[in-house]
C-alpha cells in the first residue's frame, strides 16, 4: 500500500502517536469529544470539510497535504531529510579519527549563520553529517552548540519531539559547565513550549535564568557596566532565558507573571553594550521588546500586540535581529492582526515576513495555517494568495 492509500484517519492516529498525545489530549486541543476522535481515526466519521482538515493539521503540527496523503509542493513545504537527522541522533559511536577542534568550529559556525538566515533546507543536508563529527569532539561548548542547532532545526520544522531529545543531549553534553547548561536549557524551553508544554518550559527556566544572573537581575536592578565579556555573555544567556520563561508563563496564562519576567529580561537587556553574542542568543533590548508583543497577543490583547509592534520596526536594533527570529516573529504578528479583524495587516505582516525570511513562511506547518486563514478573505490579499499558491493550499 502506498502512503497516497492510507486513510486519513490512520494518518491522524499515526501523527498523534508522535505527537505524543492520547485521543482525549486530541479531541480537547480541537475543543470536540474523544468519540469525534476515535471515529475518524477508525474511518466512521468522514473528514470531507478542509477547514477541518487544517484544524487537525495545526494540531499535528503537520501540513494538510500530509493528513491528505497529497504530494508536496516542489516550491515550498517541510524540507525532506529529517530522517536522516533523526538516524544521526540514534547513532552513538565514536568516529575513529576525532574531528580538528578549529575545522568543526568553522562548520558549527557555518551552521549557525545558515540557521541564522533561514536556510532550512541547506542546514537540513548539513546537520547529520555535524551531528557525526560532533560525536568525537574533544570541546564540550562545541558538541552543545551542535545539539542546540539540531533543536532549533527541527522545532521549526514541527518535530519539537525530536527537537527536545537533541536539546536533552545538549544538557547532558554541558556537563557541570553552569553557562553552557543554561545556553542548553535555552533549547530546553523552546522545544517543551513547542510541544504546548509552558508549564515544564517555564519550570526549566527559571531555575536556570537564576543560576546564570546576579542576584541584582532577578529583583529587577541594574550592574554597572564594567564587568567583562564573560559576565555580559552570562547576561545575555540569563535574558533570553527569562524572555523564554515570560513567554512560556504567557502560554500557562500566568499573564502578570509574564510581564515581571519580560521586565527583568529589559533591565538586564539594559546592561549589555557591545558584548559579542558567542551563544547566539540574539538577546538585546529589541528581542525583549519583542517577547512583550507576544505575550500581549497571548493574552489576547491584540491591539497592544500590534501597537507595541509598529514601534519595534522603527527602532535601529530591528534590522540586527537574524533573519529567522524576524520572520517567525512576523508570521506571530500576523495572527494578532487577525485577531483584530485587520486582514489586509495580517497579509502585511506575512509577506514581510517571506521577503525576510522565505523558509519561515514557505516551509513552517505553523506559517501554513495563518495562510490559509488570511486567504480565505473575499477577495485575498494578492500577496497572500500568491503565498498560498506556493506552498501548495490553493483549491
Amino acid at each position: 500500500m502506498t502512503s497516497d492509500d492510507v486513510p486519513i484517519g490512520r494518518r491522524v492516529a499515526r501523527w498523534r502517536m508522535r505527537r505524543s498525545m492520547t485521543q482525549q489530549m486530541l479531541a480537547d486541543r480541537l475543543r470536540r469529544s474523544k468519540s469525534w476522535v476515535d471515529k475518524v481515526e477508525r474511518g466512521v466519521r468522514a473528514l470531507d470539510r478542509y477547514s477541518v482538515i487544517q484544524e487537525l493539521a495545526h494540531v499535528l503540527r503537520v501540513e494538510p497535504e500530509v493528513l491528505l496523503g497529497q504530494p508536496r509542493s516542489t516550491s515550498a513545504g517541510t524540507p525532506d531529510g529529517v530522517d536522516d537527522i533523526r538516524a544521526a541522533l540514534a547513532r552513538y559511536d565514536t568516529p575513529e579519527a576525532p574531528p580538528q577542534t578549529d575545522e568543526l568550529r568553522r562548520q558549527v559556525g557555518y551552521a549557525w549563520l545558515t540557521y541564522q538566515h533561514a536556510h532550512y533546507g541547506q542546514l537540513v543536508r548539513v546537520v547529520p553529517g555535524l551531528l557525526d563529527a560532533a560525536r568525537g569532539a574533544r570541546s564540550a561548548e562545541l558538541l552543545v552548540q551542535t545539539y542546540r542547532i539540531t533543536s532549533s532545526l527541527l522545532v521549526k520544522l514541527g518535530e519539537a519531539d525530536l527537537g527536545w531529545l537533541a536539546a536533552d543531549r545538549a544538557m547532558a553534553a554541558a556537563g557541570d559547565d553552569r553557562l553552557l547548561a543554561a545556553t542548553a536549557t535555552i533549547s530546553v524551553g523552546q522545544a517543551l513550549r513547542a510541544q504546548d508544554r509552558d508549564r515544564l518550559a517555564l519550570a526549566a527556566l527559571l531555575p536556570a535564568a537564576t543560576r546564570v544572573l546576579p542576584p541584582s537581575a532577578h529583583c529587577g536592578g541594574r550592574e554597572g557596566e564594567s564587568e567583562g565579556q564573560g559576565d555580559h555573555r552570562g547576561r545575555a544567556v540569563g535574558g533570553t532565558l527569562l524572555v523564554q520563561a515570560a513567554l512560556a508563563a504567557a502560554g500557562c496564562g500566568e499573564h502578570r507573571r509574564a510581564d515581571e519576567l519580560t521586565d527583568r529580561a529589559a533591565g538586564v537587556a539594559a546592561t549589555l553594550r557591545g558584548y559579542v553574542d558567542t551563544h547566539r542568543t540574539s538577546f538585546s533590548p529589541v528581542a525583549v521588546e519583542v517577547a512583550r508583543v507576544l505575550v500581549a497577543a497571548a493574552r489576547c490583547d491584540a491591539a497592544e500586540a500590534v501597537r507595541r509592534h509598529a514601534a519595534i520596526v522603527r527602532r535601529e536594533g530591528w534590522r540586527r535581529l537574524p533573519a529567522d527570529y524576524r520572520g517567525a516573529y512576523l508570521v506571530d504578528v500576523a495572527r494578532a492582526y487577525l485577531n483584530l479583524g485587520d486582514v489586509r495587516g495580517a497579509a502585511r505582516a506575512l509577506v514581510d515576513a517571506d521577503s525576510v525570511a522565505p523558509a519561515e513562511v514557505r516551509c513552517r506547518p505553523l506559517a501554513r495555517t495563518v495562510i490559509a486563514d488570511v486567504a480565505r478573505a473575499q477577495p485575498a490579499p494578492a500577496g497572500v494568495a500568491r503565498l498560498a499558491t506556493l506552498v501548495g493550499l490553493t483549491r
